[in-house]
């Protein structure tokens, strides 16, 4: 078992353990998929796109989470609130978005968040526009590495010490919320026919 010494802010709220019944804050994520060869096996293989926050912030600094948000006034529905914070922090426009599903909406504890994944497929080599503000880098990791670091980690937090499920892919450590949006996507996630194409089940 490892350890390391998370919930993102506001704005990228995909983190931290179950909430409790206080009113929660609806928020939506995009869990946004693309098939490519790894190196150095060549096949094609499906990636998850994350984001790392910037190592300087003065709240949890150097996170991993999916890109998106709280939902604003102005935004539709929840899609549009993961559309729109999605293009904000990495620069991925929505027309290059194709919907595959949704995945069960899972809360978080000390931001008190219930956060909707939307699932979706681009394509690979997007050329990502970071927010210089919030986000550090962009993230594709190969499920098949996710899936292979599922562990269980022993993490410190405002000085309490506690064990949780996470993944850890190279020096990269997911947990929290974006960790359970992350199993559910492995257990829910298919591939068809020789192209690989993606879908839920």
């Amino acid at each position: 078992m490892s350890a390391f010494t998370w919930p993102p802010e506001s704005s990228t709220p995909a983190s931290s353990d179950d909430a409790g019944p206080a009113e929660q804050v609806p928020a939506a994520v995009l869990v946004a998929l693309f098939l490519a060869a790894r190196v150095p096996a060549g096949a094609q293989e499906p990636y998850v796109v994350l984001t790392k926050r910037r190592s300087d912030l003065r709240r949890h600094a150097g996170e991993i989470s999916f890109p998106g948000g709280r939902k604003d006034a102005e935004d539709a529905d929840l899609l549009a609130t993961a559309l729109r914070e999605t293009e904000e922090e990495i620069g991925l426009a929505r027309s290059r978005v194709q919907l595959l599903g949704e995945l069960p909406p899972t809360s978080t504890f000390v931001t008190n968040y219930v956060i909707q994944p939307f699932v979706a497929t681009i394509s690979a080599g997007t050329d990502w526009k970071v927010s210089a503000s919030e986000v550090e880098a962009v993230l594709e990791l190969p499920l098949s590495a996710l899936r292979a670091g599922r562990t269980r980690t022993r993490l410190q937090r405002r000085g309490i010490s506690f064990e949780t499920d996470a993944y850890v892919v190279d020096e990269h450590l997911i947990w929290g919320a974006t960790a359970r949006i992350l199993e559910n996507l492995l257990e829910r996630l298919r591939e068809r026919g020789p192209a690989g194409q993606l879908s839920l089940a």
